[in-house]
This record gives C-alpha cells, structure tokens and sequence, in this order.
C-alpha cells in the first residue's frame, strides 16, 4: 500500500488480499462496515469472510492511504439507535483497484491456468 496520499499509486500493486477485497466490496457504492463484510462474503462465494477485527484495521489503512474516504454518519433505518460510518472509493483508489485487478489477470493469462480444467493436472 502506499505510503502517503502522494505517492505513485503503482507502489501501491500489489495490494494485500484484505484491502483488495474491501475495495472490491464497497466498488461504486457507499458501504458501511457490516455490509462491506457481507458484499466480500457475496464476491468471494463464501470462501474469505472477513472479521471486525481485519475489516477495520484494513479500513483504517486504507483511509490512511487515501484509497477510500468516509462519507459521514447515517442512522440505520432499520435500527434508530445506531449510526453507521460509511465509506466510499476514491479516485486514486479506483485507479490503485483496477491497476491490481489487471495485475491479478495479467498472471492468470500467463500462466494459463485460465486454460485448467478443475481437477486436472499439469
């Protein structure tokens, strides 16, 4: 992950698996914690179910780092005495997001494991 809000987002490649999986999850929506935990659930098939614990301290860096930015406080409508802090990309997140995304593609295509049947051996 970068070091500073400054720095050539490239460093940032690769991104640790939680953050990329956060950025995944909040995508171009606003999200709040329990509902980026439960969209990484969602797009991984249930195989990464990520934790309070790794949800914030990622969300932290991630704030940090000026990949994401919180949008400020909404009262749930479905539970009026708790506020949720939401959180949404931003542009230099998007730009850090994709650059991972191709990364992650760019070693599938060269490996050809796209071309792996499930099961088989190479």
């Amino acid at each position: 992950m970068p070091q500073s809000r400054t720095q050539d987002p490239r460093a940032a490649v690769p991104l640790p698996p939680a953050a990329f999986h956060v950025l995944l999850a909040i995508g171009a929506e606003e999200r709040h914690g329990y509902a980026i935990m439960a969209e990484v659930k969602r797009i991984t098939d249930g195989a990464v179910r990520m934790g309070p614990g790794t949800l914030y301290s990622t969300i932290k860096r991630l704030l940090d780092h000026g990949l994401i930015e919180e949008c400020g406080e909404r009262v749930d409508p479905l539970r009026t005495d708790q506020r949720r802090r939401y959180y949404r990309m931003t542009t230099l997140g998007r730009t850090i997001v994709a650059s991972e995304a191709k990364r992650l593609q760019s070693m599938i295509n060269k490996s050809g494991a796209g071309t792996w049947a499930p099961g088989e051996q190479h």
